[in-house]
């Protein structure tokens, strides 16, 4: 890995079409009158893979780079039998993020989250001396955390208290790493509110969430891993989502791997999955509106507390902005499907059960929501579809280990004042 060069690439505003250089850190086009998102456009268009030792960086020409960070490992993508036979389709294949050494893939924190923290992380300068800030429902969080931990990055973390329990760690971390939280009550949106008001110290950047090209590009490495693994590029593509940045990212190296041109050129059907009671996405969906439609705070934060899948609970997601969800959903003529908590833990029992993984409550709505569409026969059982796992292997990976977790140097009301906050974050580094 010694011989690693960055690939070269630009940026792309999606609303105007207009390519510029990125700066190192760039969120979006400053130039652009209206909410866009910027994509990647790499020199390469062929996709080669790096050998199995680079770990999650095999997809280094297709991520925006500046070195190689230790640790990492990549999602793995297999046939399903025992599953597949039991719906009665006959082309399905699990992306697999997580534990599972037996498949080969060794995510620690058991999340498909550390794709994005390699890929963020690895595109921050190593000179760079302010303090990155994140907001997280959890699984986020315990992904940067331990990648910085790893990799002596300074990192703020803003989480609900009510999802403390996801920053589990086989070990304390590096002292660069410090977590605020908002209090009892309060959900995602609020974990962001709080980490904005931090970036307001120019001690202080944002990861920027769905902006940030390395967050998505990462992400998109799921669907490198399916295709180079099946082939083509697969008919349907199913993932839970709480701001539906993982689809955005799927839909977007769909589209370089047309161009890159030994795959096929078909667009995968986007089908997304959210859990009930907490179904923003699915409400504007359903009334095909681009806008996200009004929420009650306090109706959000208690749908929130109900699902079991906490990381699906964003009520602010990226969906009306230009190349965000909403278009995403549209260009691949995708949906977006519903499942409730017992179907969910009814599909996490059958997965352990026929696949031999314990998984998370994310992907188990995920796999409700294929299993709902395979009994109400809504999709082609000879398609060929990929199932997102986005987290799994958390009971074997913990099993036997006693856990460290991550503690808040303070929790701040709701109703927080900018400048306490600011002023308190601020003497932690």
């Amino acid at each position: 890995m010694d011989n690693f060069k960055p690939t070269n690439y630009k940026l792309m505003c999606v609303a105007t079409s207009r390519e510029f250089i990125d700066n190192g850190w760039t969120l979006d086009d400053h130039e652009c009158k209206t909410p866009s998102l910027v994509r990647t456009q790499y020199e390469q268009k062929q996709l080669e893979l790096k050998p199995e030792e680079y770990g999650f960086y095999k997809f280094c020409d297709w991520l925006p780079v500046k070195r190689i960070l230790q640790g990492s490992s990549a999602p793995v993508t297999y046939k399903s039998e025992a599953l597949a036979r039991h719906l009665g389709l006959s082309d399905l294949w699990i992306t697999l993020s997580g534990y599972c050494p037996s498949k080969g893939v060794r995510m620690t924190t058991c999340s498909f989250k550390e794709t994005e923290a390699y890929s963020v992380c690895a595109r921050i300068d190593e000179q760079e001396e302010r303090v990155l800030v994140i907001a997280s429902a959890g699984n986020t969080a315990r992904a940067f955390a331990k990648v910085c931990s790893d990799n002596n990055i300074k990192l703020l973390l803003a989480v609900p208290s009510d999802n403390l329990k996801a920053l589990w760690f086989t070990e304390p971390l590096n002292d660069c790493v410090k977590l605020i939280a908002c209090e009892k009550g309060g959900d995602y949106f609020d974990a962001i509110n709080l980490g904005n008001m931090v970036t307001k110290s120019s001690k202080f950047y944002p990861e920027g969430g769905a902006k940030n090209i390395a967050r998505r590009d990462g992400m998109g490495t799921t669907v490198l891993s399916a295709v180079t693994t099946i082939g083509r590029i697969p008919d349907y593509y199913f993932q839970a989502v709480g701001s539906g940045t993982g689809a955005i990212a799927a839909w977007e190296a769909n589209m370089r791997l047309i161009e890159d041109g030994r795959y096929g050129n078909n667009l995968m059907k986007l089908i997304v999955s959210q859990n009930a009671p907490f179904v923003p996405i699915f409400d504007a969906w359903r009334a095909d509106s681009r806008e996200m439609l009004p929420y009650d705070p306090k109706k959000a934060r208690r749908d929130a507390e109900l699902i079991d899948a906490k990381v699906l609970s964003n009520r602010r997601p990226p969906y009306t902005f230009a190349g965000g969800l909403y278009d995403a959903l549209k260009a691949t003529s995708g949906d977006v499907v519903v499942a409730t908590n017992a179907q969910a833990r009814r599909a996490a029992k059958l997965f352990k059960e026929l696949e031999g993984v314990d998984i998370n409550p994310a992907p188990a709505v995920a796999l409700a929501s294929l299993i709902k569409m395979v009994e109400s026969g809504n999709i082609d059982k000879d398609a060929c579809i990929m199932l997102n796992i986005t987290g799994a292997g958390e009971e074997t990976f913990t099993a036997n280990k006693e856990l460290w977790y991550l503690k808040p140097s303070k929790v701040f009301p709701l109703t927080a004042d900018i400048d306490d906050v600011v002023t308190f974050a601020e003497s932690l580094f």
